[in-house]
């Protein structure tokens, strides 16, 4: 991303439109189709969502999380989901997105989204996503933009009033506060038998374990706050409002037609209709209001709040000056209030402060302090106290929090034992630990602060989802969180099934504090998983910390192998549907290793040539690895630009093959051979993919390409080896090379001539003539083959054949 001028993308489209348009799905699917990008969301459930549906596009290897504490960054990604507030503004991306781009005018967030629309670039594209009511803002802002009007995929009717015992399945149920969702959930529990419930104070662990039950259909029932209203794609059929006003930072206010909209909008998912209702203790909505709704016309957005990004770091109160200067735009207004400048302020008036902010970097810092969110929104003055001691502590001896105190502040969080308020009061307040763990320079040991923050945040979210369910959801209506003990019959001792285990597994599992993990804990440890966590076979068995847990099966081609568990029956739905989501994105990130990490998915863009398409589809589908014969013409018709963009991905113009080079190690060939096998349901050919030559016979007539071989003079080479010698053919004094390579796959001087014959060696054409010789005379020295190098000897006995499969010797260095 930039925001630099001279860096901005030569397009920017602006996708205005009601709710359940499609926009965000077009907006992934564009992203993808671009090498890197990175996308904003409002909210973490969402960026979690978004992210859960990327990685089971391409992988968990390519696509970063960041959101304010819930970092998962690879190696290389090649994609990032954020919320808004986290994008990182200094990464340079070819395709970049702003979802609900409305939000520009929300009196506290405002001021960020309105930073995104002006600032925030891709390289080559970027998409904004929202409300129809930001048309005049965008074409007065971005008079460059190329504005597209989205349309409702399906139709939102009014339903007027509803009492609780009259919702139908898959509502929710919407409320301001948590205290009036609790009064809902308690009733819809007794009239219904339980309900999830999502507020925006519940962790992303415990809102995505409660949103996982009620898409699974193991309740029917939701109550939410607003929440759900930001792009949360839930399967409803109706929302019904329980009140129509909130308080919104600063007083109470009613809720404008376009808030509404936005929440009853979540009703009807794709071409499926939804309805939206009051329940019969409020009054019902106007018709003018209902005509709004139904028909998604609402008043224009004339005015966006505004902060000054030109920041004076000078001193305490010339930070606070330039963070107070009025926009000179009339389209911008100043925002009111804000946290961090609330914090600044106070701050700057203390003396012991004062005398230390003396310079850019220690003003610079005290910035980043304030901007240390309140997740308590508790007393803004305790909250004002801590940053106080952060800020001194940080700028006093090594500049580095004293792990001590830190000790002292987070240890008492540690204690998953009270109700569900206690637990959400401890949840925010390890919130801001996380948050500050993840600031670089602030602590010592700063990964084992992050790890012990986040498993105090993972213990208290699993105890409140357990209250959640205890409180809300009747036994009878589901399978309670238990711990994963078979009531079957246990596997007898020394049974050699490899899910013999699999009916003890959480029994033997023990959490932190010795105890056996529950369903949602274990779940939630393979969710949070790293890819190295899991074991697969060659059969496709997939293991978790040594325990089977699922299979690939066949899927409708070899690069698209499903997942299915192991006795899925011992997995309540929620759980079920959390754990295949995890091993979706596993399946493609060992598909993309037998494709040698090649991304397909970024050539599919319209913007890309026909040939470019073309050829990128034929390397993904032949796994990184095509003929020449395949890809001569549409390489032919690349442009210089585009070619050399396929060779810094790694493609290589062999004298067979156009491959990339990754595919070709042992490891994805490996991979390859996995899924070959699931895709023809036997397993791989004895010896591959280990042997660099098999007899053909040993493949059983089947495709040896499709294994990573290419048959040549009566045998199998592998492909790796075959390109090998196909370049130190190439080279004028590579017959050193090509003789040290035959010597050591041991094949035998008629093969050897029949190989480099097809290869295209040089002196490989015909056999040498044999010459007569006397009685008793030694023998001549072997024929020579290109480069100069001397050929294998002749065995006595007669031409001896290729190794077999599962022979001796070493192949390492083929």
């Amino acid at each position: 991303m930039n925001s630099s001028p001279s860096h901005r993308s030569s397009v920017v489209v602006a996708e205005l439109g009601p709710t359940n348009t499609g926009k965000t799905h077009r907006a992934i699917e564009r992203m993808l189709e671009h090498e890197t990008g990175i996308i904003g969301l409002p909210l973490r459930l969402l960026a979690r969502e978004v992210y859960d549906r990327v990685t089971a596009r391409v992988g968990d290897g390519r696509v970063a999380l960041m959101t304010g504490e819930e970092k998962r960054v690879p190696a290389r990604p090649d994609y990032w989901i954020c919320t808004v507030e986290a994008m990182p503004t200094d990464r340079p991306v070819d395709f970049l997105a702003v979802d609900e781009i409305q939000l520009a005018a929300h009196r506290e967030r405002g001021h960020v989204f309105t930073d995104r629309l002006l600032h925030a670039r891709g390289l080559k594209e970027t998409w904004f996503l929202g409300a129809e009511t930001m048309r005049p803002m965008v074409q007065s802002l971005i008079p460059q933009a190329s504005l597209k009007r989205a349309t409702r995929l399906s139709q939102l009717r009014y339903a007027g009033h509803r009492s609780l015992k009259s919702l139908p399945p898959r509502s929710a149920v919407v409320a301001f506060s948590a205290d009036r969702v609790y009064e809902l959930a308690e009733a819809l529990r007794r009239l219904r038998g339980g309900v999830a419930v999502v507020l925006g104070a519940l962790s992303p662990r415990t809102r995505n374990a409660q949103v996982a039950m009620y898409q699974a259909g193991e309740v029917q029932y939701l109550v939410a706050t607003d929440a759900i209203g930001m792009g949360l794609n839930l399967d409803l059929n109706h929302v019904a409002f329980a009140a129509l006003s909130k308080f919104d930072g600063t007083e109470p206010r009613e809720l404008f037609s376009d808030e509404l909209a936005q929440i009853a909008g979540r009703a009807g998912r794709h071409l499926n209709d939804g309805s939206f209702a009051t329940l019969n203790t409020l009054p019902e909505l106007s018709p003018r209001v209902v005509s709004a709704i139904e028909s998604h016309r609402f008043p224009a957005v004339r005015s966006l709040i505004w902060r000054n990004a030109s920041l004076d770091f000078s001193s305490p109160e010339s930070l606070l000056d330039s963070l107070s200067q009025a926009p000179r735009h009339n389209a911008f207004v100043r925002v009111e209030r804000a946290d961090d400048f609330d914090a600044l302020r106070h701050l700057s008036s203390v003396p012991a402060i004062r005398d230390v902010a003396t310079d850019r970097a220690r003003v610079e810092l005290l910035w980043q302090v304030c901007q240390v969110p309140d997740f308590r929104k508790g007393l803004f003055g305790l909250h004002v106290s801590l940053l106080r001691e952060t800020f001194l502590q940080l700028t006093a001896g090594d500049g580095k929090l004293e792990s001590g105190w830190l000790s002292r502040q987070v240890s008492p969080l540690d204690d998953v034992s009270g109700d569900i308020h206690t637990l959400m009061d401890r949840l925010a307040a390890i919130r801001i630990w996380t948050y500050i763990s993840h600031r670089p320079g602030w602590l010592h040991e700063a990964e084992a602060w992050q790890e012990r923050t986040r498993r105090i945040e993972d213990a208290l979210g699993d105890a409140l989802h357990e209250r959640l369910v205890e409180r809300f959801v009747q036994r009878a209506a589901r399978r309670s969180a238990r711990r994963f003990v078979r009531n079957t019959a246990q596997p007898a001792a020394g049974s050699d099934s490899p899910f013999a285990k699999l009916g003890l597994l959480l029994g033997e599992v023990a959490g932190t504090d010795g105890a056996a993990l529950t369903e949602e804990q274990f779940v939630q440890r393979v969710v949070d998983a790293t890819h190295d966590a899991f074991q697969v076979d060659a059969s496709g068995i997939i293991s978790f910390e040594g325990e089977p847990l699922a299979r690939l099966v066949r899927g409708k081609d070899r690069r698209s192998p499903q997942v299915a568990l192991v006795e899925s029956e011992v997995w309540t739905g929620g759980a079920r549907r959390q754990l295949e989501r995890r091993l979706v994105a596993l399946a493609r990130d060992l598909v993309t290793e037998a494709m040698g990490g090649f991304p397909a998915e970024s050539f599919a863009g319209a913007d890309r040539s026909g040939a470019a398409r073309g050829l990128a589809y034929r390397l993904a589908e032949g796994l990184g690895v095509i003929s020449q014969a395949e890809a001569r013409e549409q390489w032919r018709l690349l442009d210089e630009e585009a070619r050399e963009r396929f060779r810094t991905l790694g493609v290589r113009e062999g004298q067979r093959f156009l491959y990339v080079a990754e595919a070709l190690t042992p490891h994805a060939l490996e991979r390859r051979c996995m899924l070959m096998a699931l895709l023809h349901q036997r397993p791989s050919p004895p010896g591959v993919p280990g042997e660099p030559v098999l007899e053909v016979a040993a493949l059983e007539g089947r495709d040896a390409r499709a294994f990573g071989y290419e048959v040549l003079g009566g045998v199998a080479l592998r492909i790796d080896v075959a390109e090998r010698l196909g370049e130190a053919l190439r080279q004028p004094q590579g017959g050193r090379q090509v003789h040290a390579l035959m010597q050591e796959l041991r094949l035998e001087g008629g093969l050897h001539r029949r190989i480099l014959r097809e290869l295209g060696g040089p002196a490989a054409g015909a056999p040498a003539k044999r010459r007569r010789r006397r009685r008793g005379a030694r023998p001549s020295a072997p024929a020579a083959v290109p480069g100069g190098a001397k050929g294998p000897p002749a065995h006595a006995g007669g031409p001896r054949s290729p190794r077999k499969a599962g022979d001796g010797g070493g192949s390492s260095g083929a």
